[in-house]
């Protein structure tokens, strides 16, 4: 059958189905970066949504993340995860051909931006369950040794594709000027695009062979499988920081692009060459972020990266602190380029983390458990935002310094805070307050901050200077002082635990000859 495993796969086979998957990223990349993000807040607010809308919106993205408990069982009853893979993907995706047909609506209103909810729904949701067959299916197809070459291949290639799609949509948008004809024909054209680039996607998967899964072992009960997580006391403490901190960063970043288009009059194509700027930031900061965390702990990361991005959501303020356009532009390119290297620390960290203080063996139901809670807590975030930002929208609040002389009446750095502006500050101290939870995650290896943040600068000199190519051959005779530094820090190590070890065996003497006194 077209759809049935493969009971054995040759070298051949194997090697083909992988050219398939690194071709298959480009596809749904594409697909998914001119429907969503940023493309996705303008239909909306091309169809006349209101906040509220705009967040359960981006809520719906998180919480459909909950249906991966059902997804599995689905996987593990018929165990045919090509076709749960290939038919989740076709089926979410004739959703956008319905999106389509909304953005030629004559009238929308109410009815029209119900059924966008709907639909986004069903295209999330529906793709959740194909994504849950397709990680298992991959995951026996790859083989063990190539998995971070393949998926360093799939990234990039899904990486560039989707940058191009993005700017291409943008471009597309632009052209056709809100309230003009052009408008709802351009939506339509990119969302039949989306769905043309999903359908090659199933394409590439449908040439894909699948690996028999192997016969089923006792069914697993799901509930008292995700209870043991909850009982183990510094898990269940890096649950409360990673809930905490999905919650502070998603009840701002998903208005993000409301802020920029409507408060700060700037234009689509802008927001998502933004968008890019923080993309491209983040891929070139992974290396060195996971080369801090394989030196250092996962945590020693967050409490660098994580700061910095919470720091960078309060900074957005400034931006309608400037009065001059070029000036905010500028503003929010250095701001996002931050925003980006921050976020490759806290992604790559978070999910180490998770999967480092898990036990071997049942690392499956520690990941799920925290990956439940925290999409329940990013969903909750933009929802209630979007409820309460016509709140905030109606209120302003000004702080004004004011030097007063006899000939004159000077005012110093007014800072007017008004809409969206309550929102970033809002998350800022949120984000405080994840922070603080993580101090009482314990993992072992972790470093003072200060130390931490001392590594940072001098992993960032050193990316610096093999820039330049005399400073990068000087680097190959030079030793690197935190080699010696790291060098030190395990001879004390050492020492101290050769003490220790002494002192133990002395205490064991003692009292092995109290006892033969005592007899």
């Amino acid at each position: 059958m077209f759809f049935a495993p493969t009971p054995q796969l040759s070298d051949e086979d194997r090697e083909r189905g992988l050219r398939h998957l690194v071709r298959e990223a480009g596809y749904s990349n594409a697909s998914t970066a001119v429907t969503s993000g940023v493309i996705l807040t303008a239909f909306a607010l091309h169809l006349g949504a209101s906040n509220t809308t705009i967040g359960l919106l981006a809520a719906v993205t998180f919480w459909v993340q909950l249906l991966q408990a059902p997804g599995v069982l689905l996987v593990e009853h018929f165990r045919t995860r090509k076709r749960i893979a290939i038919l989740g993907a076709f089926f979410a995706r004739c959703a956008l051909l319905a999106m389509a047909v909304l953005a030629l609506l004559p009238n929308a209103g109410a009815v029209t931006l119900s059924a966008l909810v709907v639909l986004q729904f069903l295209f999330c949701g529906i793709a959740t369950f194909g994504g849950c067959a397709w990680n298992a299916w991959v995951r026996d197809l790859a083989p063990e040794q190539r998995l971070g070459q393949i998926f360093a291949r799939r990234t990039i290639n899904a990486t560039v594709v989707g940058l191009v799609a993005s700017l291409a949509a943008a471009f597309a948008l632009d052209r056709a000027p809100a309230g003009s004809e052009l408008r709802p024909i351009a939506f339509a054209g990119l969302y039949v695009a989306a769905f043309i680039a999903g359908v090659l996607s199933c394409r590439e998967l449908a040439k894909t062979p699948e690996p028999q899964m192997p016969a089923p072992a006792e069914r697993v009960k799901l509930l008292p499988l995700l209870r043991a997580p909850l009982r183990d006391q510094n898990f269940r403490r890096l649950i409360i920081f990673l809930a905490s901190w999905q919650f502070a960063v998603n009840l701002a970043t998903p208005f993000f692009t409301v802020f920029f288009v409507k408060q700060l009059g700037l234009d689509i194509t802008f927001v998502v060459i933004l968008g890019v700027v923080s993309q491209a930031t983040n891929v070139l900061a992974l290396r060195s972020w996971g080369l801090l965390s394989d030196r250092f702990a996962n945590k020693s990361v967050l409490a660098v990266a994580a700061p910095i991005f919470i720091l960078c959501i309060a900074a957005m303020v400034g931006a309608s602190q400037i009065s001059e356009r070029p000036l905010v532009m500028a503003y929010l390119v250095a701001l996002h380029a931050l925003m980006g290297l921050a976020t490759a620390g806290v992604t790559l960290s978070s999910g180490n983390i998770a999967m480092k203080l898990s036990p071997r063996g049942s690392a499956t139901a520690y990941i799920a458990a925290n990956a439940l809670i925290s999409s329940a807590a990013a969903g909750a975030a933009p929802l209630l935002g979007g409820m309460f930002a016509d709140f905030f929208a109606a209120r302003r609040l000004e702080i004004l310094l004011r030097w007063t002389s006899p000939g004159d009446v000077l005012t110093l750095m007014p800072l007017r805070i008004s809409s969206w502006d309550f929102y970033f500050l809002l998350a800022f101290v949120l984000g405080l307050y994840a922070l603080h939870r993580l101090s009482l995650v314990t993992e072992a290896g972790e470093v003072d901050s200060k130390a931490m943040v001392g590594e940072v600068l001098a992993q960032a000199r050193r990316e610096v200077r093999n820039l330049s190519p005399i400073a990068g051959l000087k680097l190959l005779t030079d030793v690197p002082a935190a080699i010696l530094r790291d060098e030190r820090v395990q001879r004390r190590l050492l020492r101290a635990r050769e003490s220790q070890a002494a002192r133990d065996a002395e205490k064991a003497r003692r009292g092995g000859r109290r006892v033969k006194k005592a007899g």
